[in-house]
């Protein structure tokens, strides 16, 4: 079974929460792994990872409970055999806008006659060839989650979410706002009412949808329109964050920050 298509079906009433990871550390990856969140997004798209860093990432994250979910940065076939092959699972394939383009995707993950995907013998994915029978098991344990980023791919969204072997959808509102005329304005009621019609519309299918925001509040929100898993942020996003308010607090001459330690769950005192 797939991991991340196995966390989608054990959500039950509550919505599993992820984050981004952009610093292409397995230190902080690993780390933000052992925070709590169920799954993570190893971002290839707008980060500097490279392939040897994606292997250093997983098996970082490998060390946690949290299931990585890879974003590749183009739905291209070499690119996608050497994430395969290096050990990614679940995929988030950007930029799918209509059911070619979501069979084409798919069909690059999967191994023939099913699909296109190169055949390898020896690599990180079959654990270096000692994974029984491993080339008819492999189609069953890959999964794909599609992300739709315009309005063109919103209004076709039945198509793109019952082309076989989708797994998931997840609307990017950052790329969303964009193309409608609001970059960056994540809550503009523009974006807010086209989320909230695909959500209801891949429910109605019993399709997975999932989406990303930079806050709880703004997470709140998702989650109320109709969203089944939801990414809060990212390790970059939460370090700046915090780096920001113990700055602001002591520059305000505060004298000390209070700071909940996570490992002895008590309030200290820090300071100089």
């Amino acid at each position: 079974m797939n991991p991340f298509r196995q966390l989608l079906r054990a959500r039950g009433a509550k919505a599993p929460i992820g984050t981004w990871i952009t610093s292409v550390s397995p230190i902080v990856a690993e780390a933000v792994g052992s925070a709590g969140f169920d799954w993570g997004v190893l971002d290839m798209e707008h980060t500097p990872l490279d392939l040897m860093d994606l292997v250093h990432l997983l098996q970082a994250v490998g060390n946690t409970k949290m299931v990585p979910l890879v974003r590749v940065p183009w739905n291209d076939g070499t690119l996608l055999r050497r994430v395969l092959d290096a050990g990614a699972e679940s995929l988030l394939l950007p930029a799918v806008d209509d059911a070619r383009a979501a069979a084409s995707a798919v069909a690059l993950t999967r191994y023939p006659p099913a699909g296109v995907r190169g055949v390898s013998t020896m690599g990180r994915a079959s654990r270096y060839g000692t994974v029984p029978d491993f080339f008819r098991s492999a189609n069953r344990r890959t999964g794909v989650v599609l992300q739709l980023e315009t309005p063109q791919a919103i209004a076709r969204l039945e198509e793109i979410a019952t082309v076989d072997g989708v797994d998931a959808l997840f609307v990017g509102p950052g790329d969303l706002s964009g193309s409608l005329g609001v970059p960056g304005e994540l809550t503009h009621p523009k974006v807010m009412g086209m989320m909230a019609d695909a959500a209801q519309r891949a429910r109605a299918l019993g399709k997975p949808i999932g989406t990303v925001g930079a806050t709880p509040d703004t997470v709140a929100r998702y989650r109320a329109a109709g969203f089944d898993f939801l990414a809060v942020s990212s390790d970059l996003g939460l370090l700046m964050r915090g780096a920001q308010v113990m700055v602001q607090a002591l520059r305000a001459g505060d004298g000390a920050v209070r700071v909940h330690t996570l490992a002895e769950g008590t309030a200290t005192e820090a300071g100089g």
